[in-house]
């Protein structure tokens, strides 16, 4: 199977041409630009049209090229992107076909599997696909599907979306404000209040409390909020003071409805699961790709409108945190858009919306939204959407719109009627696709989907879906209380005391520098002598001399007997700065026994160096180095994320590459189509003037044939002449044909050489996936060691560690 007409690097393979007027294939397959995307698309089309098709079919083609994608799929038809079978068996389609399908055929529910799977296999036979390019689908990418506020799939916590932002969304001033309004809307919505952000009390009571936190780098959430409410950390709103503005007594009534929503038994499970982190949902630990899809057809209409607000912003506050790039990074795709983009209403939902369409593309995010109703869009806000796939509309009123939003979008004029012509002669998995950054509208026929459309997944399936592993513990209820006992219990023992003095702390001379590490424990506390070591360690880069990383080192040594050998390597690191370290013990302290060792300030120095050759020694930074694209990962940077900053980088690279190389084959192309341009031209002209010379000389054979046989009983001159010239037509005629026949050679000559450099060209492009191939390369670890000048040593002194008792 010749794969290699459409597995094209940065290309996604949706379809073939399409005549319309001919009812039959026009030649030549549909291969879309990657990076057309981060311009952004819309897919419009009636149920029946086969949107969804041509979307799954998007996000196959995204997720072989190892673009990761957040789907929002409010109709549960995405999870079909997970029913994907490269063996093609009658027993993998079983558990999912759709039984009243098969009742309807008259058939089985084996049968009707049976039949699925026959007609998957056909079906992507006929578009040269097979389990190979499915088993490459599975291997490119990560499929999961969450299920917020359901444990069917993975759970997801909304606790993160109440986390303060970061700095980028903050110094933003528009963003910052549209990211607390439509959180605040949309929770609002949840507990059935409908605020306007500007008349609404409890819009601007929750709206500043969310703004203090954030501003001051602190997380919210519900709980936080509820205390908020009741007790504000401010005593203004605007001029007015806070009772006349709001009096506590209503404010009561908002905590209650906020509280009753978090005390509601099926609220929990929104805060358990998988952290709203769209960095850590776009890649698995290890770094895949991840088409993470989010079903929330279980969800009722606030709690839909809620969680797709937030997690619209934060893709927004995650986006703001990447550097920029011209080539795709990953996609934002919703089914459905309907009623979260309306042209008039202003839902929670919709500013995200249009700042993602409007900043994304400086990203590399390109968003996909994709509707049956055309009317309930906003087209002003579509403006910024390069490519549009429109499918087959149900009313004129639909195309109108359509059209519409089409003369607003740019890439030159738009032929009206022409289009209006077009998309009325639209049948089912028949598009008309309008890309700015193509010369005109096409139209093509989608291609078959790897994955298997049996329609919206019920809870059942999408649990068979989800491995048991990923899905979190069910949560059993709580113990109740003990009953109050009948007799008090006889009081237990007394722990026996400890044998240190608690009066009397040893004597320490005034040379020995002496420290206490905090105490953790609650009660009492013994302290026991040690040594404790503080040390800095720099990591600088031999070459820019910039320091990579500063450690601050804290060990504690425990030190018994009199007689110390110190061996450094032996303490304990702890998690504690020098401020930290407490000058005076805590009161009523017992105390361990003093080494004398650690009596005698003499020691000290010494220790001193050889915590000094310790960190000199041991300390080093472990980076990851790319040989191939000569780059070394961040301090603290993991494997996962230095790869996923790689995959990055490698697409980046890879389409300069390759425009490089379109553009270096595009004037020897020009060349040889002029040329061949010219050679059919030329074998029009030889045709014709053959047919020409062939209708002479039959014409003149004819007079003379006639002539002889109308009476004549001798040749005349004139008969012999004719004759003569007809002979002499018939050679010129001969000659005329091997004329046609030599522009043919040139012409089947050039084409060969067009598609050799096709070919030559699309060899170069292959050769550029397997150099930017960050997956498949061995990272090497780079040890950055500190120089004996990069290591300082703070303070050794005497450290008494709490113990409990």
């Amino acid at each position: 199977m010749a794969m290699q007409s459409y597995e094209k690097l940065g290309a996604f393979y949706l379809g073939r041409r399409y005549d319309l007027a001919a009812g039959e294939p026009a030649g030549g397959l549909l291969l879309y630009d990657s990076k057309d995307l981060v311009t952004h698309a819309v897919c419009i089309g009636m149920t029946g049209s086969g949107k969804t098709g041509l979307c799954v079919g998007l996000l196959e083609e995204a997720a072989i090229d190892g673009i990761p994608a957040i789907v929002i799929d409010p109709k549960g038809d995405l999870g079909n992107l997970l029913l994907t079978f490269p063996e093609l068996r009658p027993e993998d389609f079983r558990p999912w076909v759709n039984e009243d399908d098969a009742r309807r055929q008259g058939v089985d529910a084996d049968t009707y599997a049976a039949h699925q799977a026959e007609l998957w296999r056909r079906g992507l036979g006929e578009w040269e696909q097979d389990g190979e390019r499915i088993r490459r689908l599975r291997e490119a990418a990560d499929f999961a599907i969450y299920t917020p506020g359901s444990e069917a799939g993975l759970p997801v916590s909304i606790l993160a979306s109440f986390a303060a932002p970061g700095e980028a969304v903050v110094a933003d001033q528009d963003l910052f404000r549209d990211r607390i309004s439509s959180t605040v809307t949309s929770l609002l919505g949840l507990i059935g209040v409908q605020a306007d952000p500007i008349r609404s009390r409890e819009h601007i009571l929750l709206s500043t409390l969310l703004d203090n936190a954030w501003r001051g780098g602190t997380d919210a959430d519900l709980a936080g909020l509820i205390q908020g409410v009741q007790r504000p950390p401010f005593e203004q709103v605007g001029v007015l003071d806070l009772e006349s503005f709001y009096p506590a007594r209503e404010r009561f009534e908002l905590a209650m409805l906020l509280n009753n929503l978090l005390a509601a038994p099926g609220f929990q499970t929104w805060m358990s699961g998988e952290s709203l982190d769209v960095g850590r949902l776009l890649y698995t630990p290890s770094g895949k790709p991840r088409v993470a899809i989010f079903s929330i057809a279980h969800l009722s209409e606030a709690e839909r409108m809620f969680f797709v607000s937030l997690l619209l912003n934060q893709t927004l506050s995650w986006m703001r945190t990447r550097p920029g790039t011209t080539s795709l990074r990953a996609l934002l795709y919703m089914d459905e858009i309907f009623g979260y983009m309306p042209p008039v209403a202003e839902p929670p939902s919709k500013k995200p919306i249009l700042t993602l369409l409007k900043q994304a593309r400086a990203f590399g995010v390109g968003v996909v939204l994709a509707t049956q109703n055309p009317v309930d869009l906003d087209y002003k806000g579509l403006s910024n959407t390069g490519t549009w796939f429109l499918g087959r509309l149900q009313t004129e009123r639909d195309k109108a719109r359509v059209l519409d939003g089409l003369e607003g979008v740019g890439g030159g004029a738009v032929d009206r009627k022409s289009l209006e012509t077009t998309l009325s002669g639209l049948g089912k998995r028949k598009f008309l696709l309008h890309n700015v950054h193509e010369p005109g509208p096409v139209v093509f026929e989608s291609r078959w989907v790897m994955s298997y459309l049996r329609g919206p997944l019920t809870r059942d399936q999408i649990r068979l879906l989800t491995p048991a592993a990923a899905r979190p513990a069910e949560v059993t209820a709580p113990p109740p209380p003990a009953a109050p006992a009948a007799a008090a219990a006889p009081a237990a023992p007394a722990p026996a005391r400890s044998t240190a003095q608690r009066s009397a702390p040893p004597v320490v001379p005034a040379e020995v520098e002496q420290v206490f590490l905090p105490t953790r424990a609650a009660g009492a506390v013994t302290y026991e002598a040690g040594l404790v070591g503080l040390g800095r360690v720099e990591f600088v880069d031999r070459k820019s001399k910039a320091t990579l990383r500063s450690d601050e080192v804290c060990l504690y040594l425990p030190v018994a007997g009199d007689e110390l050998d110190v061996d450094w390597r032996e303490a304990e690191e702890l998690e504690l700065a020098a401020d930290e370290l407490e000058r005076e013990p805590a009161g009523d302290a017992g105390w361990g026994p003093l080494p004398g060792a650690l009596a005698r300030a003499g020691g000290y120095k010494g220790w001193g160096k050889e915590l000094s050759d310790t960190l000199y020694r041991t300390r080093s930074l472990e980076l990851f180095e790319s040989p191939t694209f000569k780059l070394v990962s961040e301090p603290g940077e993991s494997e996962r994320d230095f790869r996923i900053r790689l995959a990055d980088l490698a697409r980046e690279a890879r389409d300069e590459e390759v425009d490089k190389l379109r553009k270096r084959h595009a004037s020897k192309a020009k060349t040889l189509e002029d040329r061949l341009l010219r050679a059919k031209q030329k074998v029009e002209r030889e045709q014709t003037q053959a047919s020409q010379q062939k209708l002479q000389t039959a014409i003149s054979i004819g007079a003379t044939l006639l002539g002889a046989l109308t009476g004549r009983k001798a040749l005349s001159t004139s008969t012999l002449g004719r004759a003569t010239t007809a002979l002499r037509g018939a050679g010129r005629s001969s000659s005329e044909a091997a004329d046609v026949a030599r522009a043919q050679e040139s012409v089947e000559a050039l084409t060969e050489q067009i598609e050799a450099l096709n070919a030559e060209l699309e060899t170069e492009i292959d050769q550029l996936d397997e150099r930017f191939d960050p997956e498949a390369e061995k990272l090497e670890t780079v040890a950055v060691r500190p120089r004996r000048s990069d290591v300082e040593v703070r303070l050794v002194a005497l450290g008494w560690r709490p113990t409990a008792g």
